[in-house]
């Protein structure tokens, strides 16, 4: 595979890893028939998107177990296994969510036990076709009764164990994240963050900034309502099938407030000769604390509307008239970065 550009890359936390800016989300091409799927998906279109994003030079992935309930780590196994090693972008992945395989639309159950961990880890390496995950993640806090301390300190053994390079958490919060540190330095934190979702700014970004806790940002373009190409419209043809179709932010009056955010994102694209979209994502990488952000694609089409922002620098007259929007506009929550 050549790769048609030489992203920068940046140090992830105090790993030994340097990724570049964006990373490729594989939550969508896990397809449909789950909770929280985006609907039916082409594998050919998925494994196509990933392909693209490798040549253009991005160097990770991020996925889970629970995507697709398996499928999405099938999907990404299919492509690194046809790629030289030194050409595999490195592979995130995640833990923590059980699924029914008789009720597969039921919600997962978000468990901590030891057993359990240590059972997903294997069956992510064989559906993923490797034997070390370069970042592990566990998904959500345990609601299960196991604390933090007992789940974490499961990831700590497995990263001594050799099967993971380096270990995170997703969606915890500051208290949490203190806990586990206690343990073994958490490497990375993987929380919401985009110009609408930006509650993280305030306690969970400064304390990985001042714990050398390395931040990939998901969401970054609010699940496509920063894309510039989202509509009322569109949000009306959602299906039942489609997470969005049940969110309050594609939903009046948050709906209306979020597009009109985009809207005025519109000018600082156009200086920039990039998407609506590319400055979202860029907007995040701003933000003391962000290392880099996960952003979806279900297309080559789709990555070359973002592929601009791992390396898009956003002037200060940008970030005050996009600081101006967000307060005119009132769209999301969290402080105003």
């Amino acid at each position: 595979m050549q790769k048609t550009t030489n992203l920068p890359t940046v140090a992830l936390g105090r790993t030994d890893m340097k990724i570049t800016r964006v990373g490729f989300g594989a939550w969508a091409i896990g397809g449909g028939g789950w909770a929280f799927a985006w609907g039916d998906q082409d594998d050919n279109d998925s494994v196509a998107a990933m392909r693209h994003t490798i040549e253009a030079g991005v160097n990770w992935i991020d996925t889970a177990a629970v995507y697709g309930l398996g499928h999405s780590e099938e999907l990404v196994g299919r492509v690194i296994k046809d790629l030289p090693a030194v050409d595999r972008p490195y592979v995130f992945t995640k833990c923590g969510l059980i699924w029914d395989e008789q009720n597969r639309t039921a919600v997962a159950k978000r468990v901590g036990r030891p057993e359990s961990i240590r059972g997903e880890i294997e069956r992510s390496l064989k559906r993923l076709g490797v034997e070390r995950i370069d970042l592990y993640q566990v998904h959500w806090p345990a609601e299960d009764g196991t604390p933090i301390e007992e789940y974490w300190q499961t990831l700590v053994d497995l990263k001594r164990e050799g099967k993971a390079r380096a270990i995170g958490l997703s969606n915890h919060k500051v208290e949490p994240l203190e806990r586990a540190e206690r343990i073994g330095h958490v490497d990375t934190l993987q929380p919401p963050f985009s110009p609408i979702r930006r509650d993280v700014a305030a306690a969970e970004l400064p304390w990985c900034a001042d714990h050398g806790t390395g931040v990939i940002v998901y969401s970054p373009m609010q699940s496509g309502l920063l894309t510039g190409t989202f509509s009322e419209a569109r949000a009306t043809q959602l299906t039942a099938g489609d997470w969005r179709s049940r969110s309050p932010e594609f939903q009046p009056p948050n709906l209306q407030r979020n597009l009109a955010l985009a809207d005025a994102l519109r000018p600082v694209a156009s200086r920039h000769g990039v998407s609506v979209g590319a400055v979202a994502v860029a907007w995040t990488l701003t933000v003391r604390g962000v290392t880099g952000a996960i952003v979806g694609a279900r297309s080559p089409q789709q990555v070359d509307g973002w592929i601009a922002a791992a390396d898009l620098t956003l002037a200060d007259q940008d970030l005050h008239e996009i600081r101006i929007a967000i307060e005119r506009t009132g769209a999301g929550t969290g402080p105003i970065v």
